[in-house]
C-alpha cells in the first residue's frame, strides 16, 4: 500500500500559490470534493498539474483525498487510502466504481456543505 505524501520538512519556503492551494483543500468540507481544476480554477491561477505539484510534495498535512482528478479518480497510488476516507466520511461514490460521484460530492467552495 502506498502512503500518502507526508508533509515537506526542509528549508525551502513555500509560496504564495502553495499556501492558497492548501487553504482551498483544507476548506473542503468532509464528504465533498474539488478536482485540481476545481481547485486552480478557484485560486484564479495555475491548473490542474500545479495543482497536483502543490499537492505531490506538501499535500501530506492537508486532507488531500478531497482533491481528485476530473473523473472522481483519487490520485495515483492512493486508492484504497482515498478509498477508507471516503467510506468514513460517506462521500457519494460512482455505482460500482472506485470512483467519486462529481455530480454529487462536488463543492463550490462556497457553499458550507
Amino acid at each position: 500500500m502506498v502512503e500518502p505524501p507526508a508533509p515537506r520538512v526542509d528549508d525551502d519556503p513555500v509560496d504564495e500559490y502553495t499556501e492558497e492551494v492548501l487553504s482551498v483543500v483544507e476548506r473542503i468540507p468532509p464528504g465533498r470534493v474539488m478536482s485540481y481544476g476545481d481547485v486552480a480554477e478557484y485560486v484564479g491561477r495555475g491548473g490542474p498539474r500545479q495543482v497536483g505539484a502543490v499537492m505531490s510534495r506538501w499535500g501530506g498535512g492537508v486532507p488531500w483525498w478531497r482533491v481528485v482528478r476530473s473523473d472522481g479518480r483519487p490520485a495515483e497510488g492512493h486508492l484504497v487510502r482515498a478509498r477508507s476516507h471516503y467510506a468514513e466520511e460517506a462521500t457519494p461514490m460512482r455505482p460500482g466504481s472506485d470512483r467519486v460521484d462529481m455530480r454529487q460530492a462536488r463543492w463550490d467552495g462556497a457553499s458550507g456543505d
